[in-house]
């Protein structure tokens, strides 16, 4: 017998577990090397995205989540029918590959939370220690796994004393955390020149269709929109009550955290680096670059830099950390529509994590192998959750399944334009442009299997998943049926 399904106490507990859920690594470490990159033009296309695609998708997964009251492949297969239980597999198992090298992301800011509070990280050389650390075995090793460990004692205390208790107090610490340190970033000397560059709008730019394309990804990534982590979320709703405005505080709260990320991170890089040009290399030194070597190097450079490293690697660790949990709870819950109970399913799932996240804890080349295959599978997740309005009719789900108090007739109207026309443009647009890319890098491997950002990679990874999505959709909805049964 499976265990009662809980529910979220309060609105608040609510709201913090989904923008735990939403805010996450990237809004550190990403959205401020993409606004490095194009200045605060970057910020338009990406902040219209959250209301093209991230939002419409997030308001879909809530709704679907609290209508079905099961995880992603029970919500397929009620949603539309028992031949499409693979869909919400395919959804289920994407967020579940990133979980597994995501929590090898946690461990690494864990670590170096540790060095910023133990002092050491102002003493090593940065570059060489990052090449070392991440080449080694034990240490990624040992920091995933109590990562994991951490992530999941709160999944196995459950909704209410688990996730929502950690929630409330962690999201508005991380939220105070950024705040913090982006009035520290302000006060720097030259940080100015830093927080008119994160602003200013360069006309020419937005004419670059590049700037679009990376604002849509970038909203599509960091608010978890199409991961199936929202609708997760959502089984544990008490009501649907105010489900269109959780939605929008998720999307916007995320937006704000990312702005927040990005006060601390430009303003510091420009006002410690030794010239714009050296700000604009330091920015573009790539995710994990940024925020493993070229900050920490920065930040030894100037007065508190050890308080400010910590407070930093905290802030990094405690969003990386909330997204972890979302995405452990996504597949736990899956389990628990088997009918195998909380505590069976987290143990399970933790030790799957445990295992499959030691390739990426050892192999820098698998685990920016799995970040591409499973970061464009996300389009893909995000399009499906598109072809399920689109099979039920969005004037249905719109009536039956979102059912706004009001405005019915403008949110149809607004749907039908997003779903029928937008959103699978923005899909085609994204998907292809970074296929496009990565036939750019490598002209002469794009069909290499074991080339990690090859096309070839990228297929034939998703298409076994898809294949045996297909072999098993009977025995997925078998399980849930004597789950039912019982």
């Amino acid at each position: 017998m499976s265990d009662k399904v809980e529910s979220f106490t309060s609105r608040f507990g609510l709201i913090a577990a989904t923008l735990g859920m939403a805010i996450g690594a990237g809004n550190i470490w990403r959205f401020p090397r993409l606004a490095g990159q194009y200045g605060g033009s970057f910020i338009i296309p990406w902040f219209i995205f959250l209301f093209l695609w991230s939002i419409p998708l997030l308001l879909v997964e809530f709704s679907v989540g609290i209508k079905t009251k099961k995880g992603v492949l029970g919500a397929f297969s009620d949603a539309l029918g028992k031949r499409y239980t693979w869909m919400g597999w395919f959804v289920a198992f994407c967020t579940s590959a990133i979980m597994f090298y995501y929590s090898v992301v946690s461990g690494w800011s864990l670590k170096y939370f540790v060095l910023a509070v133990t002092d050491n990280l102002n003493n090593i050389d940065h570059g060489s220690f990052w090449t070392t650390y991440t080449d080694s075995f034990l240490q990624p090793s040992l920091f995933h796994l109590l990562a994991l460990f951490i992530a999941a004692t709160f999944i196995y205390l459950g909704i209410v004393k688990g996730i929502e208790r950690f929630s409330k107090i962690i999201i508005p610490i991380l939220y105070g955390l950024l705040i913090v340190s982006a009035i520290k970033a302000l006060n720097l000397d030259n940080s100015d020149i830093g927080l008119h560059y994160l602003f200013a709008i360069d006309v020419d730019k937005l004419l670059d269709y590049k700037i679009w394309l990376e604002g849509l990804s970038q909203s599509a990534w960091s608010t978890g929109a199409g991961w199936g982590l929202i609708l997760t979320y959502a089984v544990y709703a008490k009501s649907r009550k105010g489900l269109i405005g959780n939605v929008f505080i998720t999307g916007l709260g995320n937006n704000m955290a990312s702005i927040f990320a990005g006060l601390v991170i430009i303003p510091t890089v420009f006002a410690l680096s030794l010239s714009t040009e050296a700000a604009g290399q330091v920015l573009a030194s790539g995710n994990q670059g940024l925020a493993f070597i070229a900050i920490p190097k920065l930040f030894s450079q100037m007065s508190g830099g050890g308080i400010f490293s910590t407070i930093f690697f905290l802030s990094l660790f405690f969003a990386a950390l909330s997204s972890l949990i979302s995405m452990l709870e996504l597949a736990s819950r899956v389990v628990m529509d088997f009918g195998i109970s909380r505590k069976k399913a987290i143990l399970l799932i933790a030790g799957i994590t445990a295992f499959a996240g030691l390739p990426s804890a050892m192999s820098m080349k698998f685990f920016n192998n799995q970040d591409w295959v499973w970061g464009l599978g996300l389009m893909v997740s995000g399009a499906l959750f598109a072809v399920l309005v689109i099979k039920i009719g969005v004037q249905k789900f719109v009536d039956e399944w979102l059912q706004p108090q009001k405005n019915k007739k403008a949110y149809s109207l607004i749907f039908k334009v997003l779903f029928y026309l937008i959103i699978p443009v923005e899909f085609l647009a994204m998907l292809g442009w970074w296929l496009y890319q990565s036939v750019s890098w490598l002209p002469d491997s794009s069909w290499d299997i074991f080339e990690s950002y090859s096309i070839a990679t990228t297929f034939l990874q998703w298409g076994i998943i898809i294949a045996i999505g297909l072999l098993l959709n009977n025995i997925f909805n078998n399980w849930m049926m004597s789950k039912n049964d019982n």
